[in-house]
């Protein structure tokens, strides 16, 4: 009992550096009128959006729940609610800070990046630590209330299937609205990224919002959450309760060292925020290292050395995985640069530049993947620890540290919008390029955090198929069963397959936003010589109907999917299908993730001033990158490792009962 209720004094800590936070940015002011307006207008919006989309996952929750119910128990439709609540909540604590805190960082920025930085920094450890302490309290509450690992995987399931409409549903929302104001605004007004007079510029504000830190919020918290689940799982299979709270005390830890790493965040008067953000994490690394260190040597376990070491394997492939995504997308790197300088030639090679460097970057996140799960099997054989168990461990050493990481990620959106409030309300050029240097930083971070993401997922999906194999009695699967083989290629069609239906989405979406704005500035007079205001209010009911329309087909296609092969085909290739979606899943989120950042920077790089600046035909041919780029880093990316993670939950939730109902065991 006394480590359980240190995981909710961790939990509790971090709800309280939380509160914190919230009241220190809350303090800041914003003295400008058009500012507040401009940030009020993104608060509507976004507030617009998440209650309509929140109406439709209430309806699907509650159907979910009645299912869960008849075929599984009252026990785990309670521990699925707390869990879609807690994702809910975490989602929206994260969003309602950022849309206040943009108006404040604007209005700091005058003063410079030493004033204005912590500012959006703070606000984004609201979102941070909130995630982290409503998982840790969350589940450690089901854990002492029923004492059984298979409830609590009601909790991930609940977590998983909000945050995948969530990502999906959010980030259709934000390219929908970011590339009708780039391809109209930009390339055929040549207004600035968050000219006030463009239509869309508003809704693109508020799907930063409900994408990147809404959407990115609930899909940490999935991972993070399934992760220790996972975990949690196999230690009561294959262990004492030991192996079982390990995970939950880890979470604590986690939740010290990110508090830790907060207090190195700073940057002086002319200071890089990116390096600063990099400090930070680096920080929290160590010190979570040297926490793990000493719990391992506290918790009653046989060999702590091999449980300590799988830890160690996961937290150094974050920090490998984070870094790769830094080299291919931040702007100062080769990659980013070589990719600019190609749009001198036009947008083809342009676009076949950041492909390819997006192929490249998938060589060492995998192999840094591939070695966290070598490194920590054999260290936990080594000392006795199932190798299984060992790897599933890796996982939350990874995602022990997400406090810090989804803190540096949510400032992404924040100092983004700020540049929209400064521009708003014309600030001077010094305080714009303050703006434009903080968001480039917020840029990488949010590419760091999508490849750390992806990464963990990859883990904990694997802990996840070892709990499903351990759920129906699978021992190894033969690759010459056709039903293996069979799953194997269907499992991996799914993720390009869902890939294809959100880009889809967004094509859909934006061409109608395209359409609006050029009708508004066809007829509404004076508008584009900012006479009069556009009409943001319709361009972000495209995004929202949209968004919530096309959310439909992946949802049902997520959930539905695995139940489908395991029923027809049986246990054994719903394995194979499993194996074949993470593999690809993997793959192509990576590509997508670090491929978009990089495009994105590409044109941030030109909008500096390099190969002509901005209006140059070098500039038109990098937004071009950019808007092809937009749905692969914000939408359908991101949302894959969440996919493969809703298909591996519903898989072992559902286990039982499709091993006695599969029509035919292929």
């Amino acid at each position: 009992m006394v480590w359980e209720i240190t995981a909710l004094v961790g939990g509790g800590v971090s709800m309280a550096g939380a509160a914190y936070l919230y009241s220190w940015v809350m303090a800041q002011t914003s003295e400008n009128d058009a500012m507040n307006e401009f940030s009020e207008a993104i608060q509507a919006g976004a507030a617009a959006y998440l209650k309509r989309l929140f109406q439709a996952l209430a309806l699907l929750a509650v159907a979910i729940t009645i299912v869960i119910l008849a075929t599984i128990g009252w026990q785990t439709a309670i521990a699925y609610l707390v869990g879609a609540a807690c994702s809910g909540a975490a989602a929206y604590l994260g969003m309602y800070v950022a849309t206040r805190a943009n108006a404040r960082v604007a209005w700091a920025a005058r003063s410079g990046v030493q004033k204005a930085f912590p500012v959006g920094f703070y606000a984004g450890g609201v979102m941070g630590l909130s995630v982290v302490g409503l998982a840790l309290i969350g589940i450690t509450l089901l854990y002492m209330i029923f004492e059984n690992t298979e409830v609590i995987l009601g909790f991930s399931f609940g977590a998983s299937s909000l945050a995948l409409l969530a990502k999906a549903g959010g980030g259709i929302f934000t390219k929908t609205a970011d590339i009708g104001a780039d391809l109209v605004g930009k390339v055929e007004f040549n207004l600035d990224e968050d000219d006030p007079r463009n239509p869309a510029v508003i809704a693109d504000n508020v799907g930063d919002n409900v994408g990147d830190v809404a959407g990115v919020g609930a899909d940490i918290f999935d991972s993070y959450v399934a992760s220790v689940v996972a975990v949690m799982m196999l230690g009561a299979a294959l262990y004492t309760k030991e192996f079982v709270i390990y995970p939950l005390i880890l979470g604590a830890g986690g939740i010290l060292a990110s508090l830790f790493g907060m207090m190195f965040v700073r940057t002086g008067a002319g200071g890089d925020p990116g390096k600063a953000l990099n400090t930070g994490t680096l920080a929290t690394t160590f010190a979570f290292a040297g926490i793990a260190l000493v719990v391992c040597q506290l918790i009653d376990v046989p060999n702590p050395w091999g449980i300590f070491w799988p830890t160690v394997s996961g937290l150094v492939a974050g920090v490998i995985l984070g870094f790769t995504s830094d080299y291919y997308t931040d702007i100062d790197n080769k990659a980013v640069q070589n990719t600019a300088a190609s749009a001198k030639t036009g947008p083809a090679i342009l676009i076949i530049e950041g492909f390819s460097y997006g192929l490249v970057s998938i060589v060492p996140s995998l192999l840094g993947i591939a070695g966290a799960m070598v490194a920590a099997w054999v260290t936990a054989e080594k000392f006795g620890v199932a190798g299984t168990y060992g790897v599933s461990i890796a996982a939350v050493g990874m995602l022990s540290i997400t406090g810090m990481i989804v803190s540096a990620d949510a400032y992404g959106p924040i100092v983004d919008n700020a540049k929209g409030c400064a521009e708003a309300a014309h600030q001077s050029a010094e305080t714009i390029r303050v703006c434009d240097k903080l968001d480039a930083a917020g840029n990488t971070a949010k590419a760091i955090t999508k490849g750390f993401a992806i990464g963990a997922a990859a883990l904990t999906v694997l802990a996840l198929f070892s709990a499903y194999a351990e759920t129906v009695g699978i021992g190894a699967m033969d690759l010459r069963s056709p039903g293996v083989v069979v799953g194997l290629f269907l499992g991996a069609m799914m993720p390009p397959f869902f890939a294809a239906l959100t880009m889809l989405s967004v094509g859909r979406n934006a061409f109608k936003m395209v359409e609006e704005i050029r009708r508004q500035f066809a007829e509404i007079p004076g508008l584009i010589e900012g006479k009069v205001k556009p009409d943001s209010n319709r361009c972000v009911d495209i995004a929202t109907q949209g968004a919530l329309r096309e959310l439909i087909i992946p949802g049902i296609l997520a959930l539905f999917s695995p139940l489908a092969v395991g029923i027809l085909l049986g246990t054994e290739a719903l394995g194979g299908f499993l194996a074949g979606s993470i593999v690809t899943g993997i793959i192509f989120a990576l590509f997508m993730a670090n491929a978009g950042g990089l495009w994105d920077n590409a044109k941030k790089f030109i909008e500096d001033g390099a190969h002509g600046g901005k209006g140059s035909e070098a500039h038109k041919a990098a937004v071009v990158g950019d808007t092809v780029g937009d749905p692969f880093k914000d939408t359908a990316g991101p949302s894959l490792n969440t996919l493969i993670t809703v298909m591996c939950l519903v898989a072992s939730l559902f286990g039982p009962l499709i091993a006695k109902y599969a029509l035919f065991n292929l």
